[in-house]
């Protein structure tokens, strides 16, 4: 089957609600190339490496998290992203990207995923948003509460990269939050939300004195280990639904 790539970003633009949301880089279509769209290369982040798995798979499309045209950066097509761009536009291929659409979206988000795969249930959203960017639930272990340490530990066997612990290794869990990605920031948030254990992908410096002074643990689980699989989880679906040839390529990052 094959789809023209306006319709498919119309599809996606409604199935994620992309219009519902200021971002830091244009959602949708960010590179214009083939118009029909029969094979669609997913990944975290349009890095040269799957701009080159893209090519050998012979795909017209690609769909990412991570794109380009980032608010801040430099406008110019030169260096690297020049570089990725000429690729792009030389072998005809599309290039599609979703940021908050794709972590917020309620079952095939960033963060709806991890919560399926670590065991997580969802009570509520970090803020009052219709769309929120984090969450705040409970992880489904039987018997006695389980500790940070332990929720560690389950987090680097299920997502096969070694996530790190701040603060209070040997805390109790009742509550748990967590934001996808770079969103150490919210560790405050999750704490006045009443959160034993925080989860998000990057550490900074003054995350673990924060972790330390909130009496809150905080789970350094890898951005990119962390954003896998919403992307993942939304090629899936358009070749359910559309009929489209959809690889997923994951190419390793271990931060």
């Amino acid at each position: 089957m094959s789809i023209l790539v306006n319709d498919l970003v119309v599809y996606l633009d409604n199935l994620l609600n992309s219009a519902s949301f200021s971002d830091y880089c244009p959602n949708g279509l960010q590179v214009e190339g083939r118009s029909e769209i029969k094979k669609v290369v997913t990944g975290v982040t349009a890095s040269q490496a799957l701009i080159d798995a893209a090519i050998v798979q012979k795909a017209d499309a690609i769909l990412v998290h991570h794109g380009y045209f980032w608010k801040g950066e430099r406008d110019v097509l030169t260096g690297v992203k020049g570089a990725r761009i000429k690729s792009l536009m030389q072998n005809d291929i599309s290039l599609l990207a979703y940021h908050l659409p794709l972590d917020t979206h309620e079952s095939l988000g960033n963060n709806a995923q991890l919560a399926q795969l670590l065991g997580f249930t969802v009570t509520a959203g970090m803020d009052g948003g219709e769309y929120p960017v984090g969450h705040v639930g409970t992880w489904n272990v039987t018997g006695e509460k389980a500790t940070a340490g332990e929720l560690s530990r389950h987090i680097s066997t299920v997502l096969n990269r070694e996530s790190i612990v701040l603060g209070d290794a040997h805390k109790r869990i009742d509550k748990v939050a967590w934001c996808t990605g770079a969103a150490q920031s919210m560790l405050e948030k999750a704490a006045q939300l009443g959160a034993d254990c925080f989860i998000s992908g990057e550490v900074s410096e003054q995350t673990l004195h924060l972790a330390r002074e909130l009496g809150v643990a905080y789970i350094g689980a890898g951005h990119h280990a962390t954003e896998r699989y919403g992307v993942k989880a939304l090629g899936e679906h358009l070749a359910k639904e559309l009929a489209l040839d959809v690889v997923f390529v994951d190419i390793d990052n271990p931060v």
